[in-house]
């Protein structure tokens, strides 16, 4: 997938605030409020219809945010969107800072150990209360490495595409 038509899933809407028509969403960037920034969105709906969205405005309330949607002026329009995810290009956001990735940047590359044992590609990334997870997948089984620098992760090499770990290939 060619760098310009990469996305980058920043968010969802979980339903409707109040009766005016606006929109609870869950937003993964940091600050969670930056998603407003990336416009437009490309929104996708849970039967996988798309459309992009601009001039999306909102702001924080609670652990939530609150967005008015152009066009969606009531509450069961907003309810209709239960579960749209929310995606902007990966050009869109801003080249990550020294020694910060995204994750969409890591999937796909090869994930080996310091003895060169390949442990199959990232698949994806999560975060955990104590620290974000890198799954490394090959045809046979799934491993869960701490996303801990330079404790499991030894390095990322972007051209060689591959992620360098301290990691037993047996566990």
């Amino acid at each position: 997938m060619s760098e310009s038509s990469r996305r980058i899933l920043l968010g969802r809407v979980l339903g409707a605030f109040g009766i005016r028509g606006e929109a609870k969403l869950e937003s993964w960037t940091e600050p969670r409020a930056a998603i407003f920034r990336y416009q437009p969105w490309i929104v996708r709906d849970p039967q996988g219809r798309e459309r992009e969205l601009s001039g999306v405005r909102g702001r924080e309330s609670g652990k939530y945010l609150i967005a008015n949607l152009p066009g969606v002026t009531d509450r069961e329009a907003v309810e209709a969107l239960h579960g749209t995810e929310i995606y902007v290009p990966r050009s869109a956001l801003p080249p990550p800072r020294e020694g910060e990735f995204y994750w969409v940047d890591l999937e796909g590359l090869d994930v080996v150990t310091t003895q060169g044992v390949a442990l199959g590609k990232v698949s994806h990334l999560f975060a955990t209360g104590a620290n974000d997870v890198l799954v490394a997948r090959d045809d046979e089984r799934e491993r869960m490495i701490p996303f801990v620098i330079p404790q499991y992760v030894l390095s990322v090499d972007f051209e060689a595409r591959r992620v360098t770990v301290d990691w037993d290939p047996d566990f």
